[in-house]
């Protein structure tokens, strides 16, 4: 009983693990995302919910690594060729926005009564998003590589470079600073230049030997061992530098943005990143001090208020001043107006050298938490606010009055490859797609595709399909496959129908639909590709040549069979790959007849199995 005592405390990671599972898919579910649910989850759990946890900080330091190991995974996507070229968004956007919202948010605090220092620290504490719910957000919504992305994400790096000279400034404006603590301020700096420089060095020189050394021992976890030693190194080499571990994390990943083991390191570390982030904002969400917020309730609601709205306001005002669209101006200031996980760090150096007390620091705390929780509940109004994003139709002409002899609806990769042959033998053809992006690359190579929608039976009528001999379907969704050619079999029942089919399902039902021809998107790729592997392997080209006509024959006929029976049907006419059940111990003796009608089948059977 007493080894039991003193193990692991399974209850609390059990109880860690089912908010979580229980949270997110709900919140999900209704449309609310993962990180408000990990904070609802956190807040439920915590010592101000259900009790289950009575130190959230300790499960929130440990957590602190999944935001270490995120950053790192985006350093790994971050070639240094291509962070250079993000310098001006870092250093130029980046500096802009910190300058003007912590000039701003001091303001906020000196208008109400605060002292300048007091008010810095407020200030300067929640100028620093949270990169762990902005980078988060921006994965859900797939925007990290994005235009729009990559500047919130300039942002998030300056602000994580920021942290150092804050931190100087806080022990600057203390009340017990002295000239030697001036002094003690360039050494760290120094040390902090000192501990980039040297890991820029391991990155170039050490750590790709390294890993090439422990691929040769084929050992996953040795491999796994090493991604997160570097992670962690790296983090703590710029912990004790008084550098963010979130940029040393993020740097180690850049220096291996270009190594062969890049991708091996993104898988080894992804599922200690997604289960740690999670742990983080379930570890913020306990964090939330309900009494503090109860008994000062109008402080914090005026404060989070206030400090939301300036900081939405200067973020704002700086993205239209630097040439961005409202629209995305107005997204930047939503989705980056609450205060981060650093700040925690800034209030607490802030306590320890007597410019906060230790109330203030809680109810700054709490301001910084409750701006983190509201954040996904803005995004949401943000969609209910701004009206649909729709594309501007600048130097593209809509479809109307189309004479071509053949339509063609799609001109993505399928579609540019199936017209080619129409166009050398100077066919008239007219192109529609819907998507305005691919419509103006494709004038730049010489194509004049018209903006219309297929599956609208209007844009049909205006594309001249009525008039066309054939329309080649050429989309790549079954359902938007199925759907045009269903409207053009009902509409026009004398135009031809080449349809491109998406999987097999999808040919059954377009063959039902009475399509001229159909062709699955892979299948004649995918046999060209087995054909030439069997000669590569030595197989005599005609032989090779013969075996894929027999596949297309076996296939024709699997169709016919699917058509009348179902798909399960004609399943014998594929080639498996799956052992066929033999003895288990070979017989010592040949078979024996015992009466002369099994003496006229043994000879036949046995001919059957040599051959």
């Amino acid at each position: 009983m007493a080894a039991e005592a003193s193990g692991p405390d399974l209850l609390s990671v059990v109880v860690l693990l089912g908010a979580g599972v229980v949270a997110v898919p709900l919140f999900k579910r209704l449309g609310l995302g993962s990180v408000l649910g990990y904070l609802a989850a956190g807040l439920v759990i915590g010592p101000f919910g259900l009790g289950f946890f009575s130190d959230p900080e300790t499960i929130l330091h440990v957590a602190e690594l999944g935001v270490v190991m995120f950053l790192f995974i985006i350093g790994l996507e971050m070639q240094p060729t291509r962070l250079w070229g993000l310098r001006n968004e870092i250093f130029g956007l980046g500096a802009l926005q910190v300058i003007v919202c912590a000039l701003l948010l001091t303001g906020v605090g000196i208008a109400t009564g605060f002292p300048v220092a007091v008010s810095f620290v407020s200030g300067a504490g929640f100028v620093l998003t949270s990169t762990a719910i902005v980078m988060q957000l921006l994965e859900e919504r797939g925007d990290i590589a994005s235009p729009k992305g990559q500047r919130m994400v300039s942002i998030l790096l300056f602000e994580d470079l920021a942290i150092v000279p804050l931190l100087a400034l806080v022990t600057f404006l203390a009340p017990i600073s002295t000239t030697e603590t001036g002094g003690l301020r360039w050494l760290d700096i120094g040390i902090g230049i000192g501990a980039v420089g040297g890991l820029i060095v391991a990155g170039r020189y050490l750590l790709n030997p390294l890993f090439g050394f422990l691929a040769m021992t084929r050992a996953r976890e040795v491999m796994t061992a090493a991604a997160l030693l570097v992670v962690l190194g790296a983090a703590l080499l710029m912990q004790v530098s008084g550098l963010s571990m979130a940029m040393g994390a993020f740097l180690a990943g850049v220096l291996l943005s270009e190594s062969t083991f890049r991708h091996q390191l993104e898988a080894d570390i992804e599922p200690f990143r997604g289960i740690l982030l999670g742990l983080f904002f379930l570890a913020v969400g306990m964090s939330l001090n309900l009494a503090v917020v109860a008994a000062n309730w109008q402080m914090v609601v005026f404060y989070v208020a206030a400090f939301m709205i300036v900081k939405a306001i200067a973020i704002y005002f700086v993205a239209r001043l630097l040439k961005s669209s409202h629209r995305d101006s107005l997204e930047r200031a939503i989705v980056m107006a609450q205060g981060g996980e650093f700040a925690f760090v800034l209030y607490a150096t802030a306590t320890a050298v007597g410019i906060l007390d230790g109330e203030s620091n809680a109810i700054l705390t709490a301001i910084i938490i409750i701006s983190m929780v509201l954040t996904p509940l803005a995004i949401i109004g943000m969609r209910f606010m701004l009206p649909v994003e729709t594309q501007s139709l600048e130097d593209v002409d809509i479809a109307d009055g189309l004479n071509g002899r053949v339509l063609v609806i799609g001109f993505g990769r399928f579609g540019q490859i199936s017209s080619q042959p129409l166009l050398l033998k100077d066919v008239d053809v007219s192109i529609i797609d819907n998507d305005i992006e691919m419509i103006q690359a494709a004038a730049q190579f010489g194509f004049k595709v018209y903006y219309g929608d297929g599956t609208r039976l209007d844009i049909l009528h205006a594309a001249g399909a009525g008039r066309a001999q054939a329309v080649l379907i050429c989309v790549d969704k079954a359902e938007t496959i199925l759907s045009i050619a269903h409207l053009i079999k009902a509409e026009f029942p004398l135009v031809q129908i080449y349809a491109r089919s998406f999987d097999r399902g999808n040919t059954i039902e377009l063959i039902k639909a009475g399509v001229e021809y159909q062709v699955r998107e892979t299948f004649e790729s995918a046999l060209i590709f087995g054909q030439t592997t069997l000669v590569g392997l030595g197989v005599d080209p005609e032989e090779a040549a013969e075996i894929i006509r027999d596949i297309r024959q076996r296939d024709d006929e699997r169709l016919d069979l699917q058509l009348a029976g179902g798909m399960r049907a004609g399943n014998d006419l594929m080639k498996g790959n799956m052992p066929v059940p033999g003895p288990l111990i070979k017989p010592r003796q040949p078979g024996r007849a015992l009466s002369e009608e099994t003496a006229s089948v043994l000879p036949v059977a046995a001919s059957a199995d040599a051959n």
